[in-house]
């Protein structure tokens, strides 16, 4: 998995603004039934908006590591407790990146 430049992220931030949240963690955080949604909508979608309750922003910080892990993805970016992730399909993908 490449990183992403910063005219990449800038142009994926600049399509999730408009995004609605996709998933919505709750009380229980990462639990199975939030990675099935995950995994799930990274089948429909390529860019994801995720909602994340809580205040400790370390457990927070865990909580982004791992859905960009376990998902395989890209974090685009973090405001406040919503945060934008990016995973190409493997064929065909929908949304074309910029080269640099």
């Amino acid at each position: 998995m490449t990183k992403l430049t910063n005219n990449q992220k800038k142009f994926l931030r600049s399509k999730g603004h408009s995004l609605k949240l996709v998933v919505m963690m709750g009380q229980h955080g990462l639990s199975k039934g939030v990675l099935a949604e995950l995994k799930s909508s990274l089948e429909v979608h390529e860019l994801l908006k995720i909602k994340i309750r809580g205040d400790d922003k370390e457990h927070k910080q865990t909580i982004i590591n791992e859905i960009v892990e376990i998902t395989k993805s890209h974090l685009v970016q973090v405001i406040g407790n919503v945060m934008v992730i990016y995973r190409a399909f493997d064929k065909d993908p929908q949304i074309i990146l910029p080269r640099k």
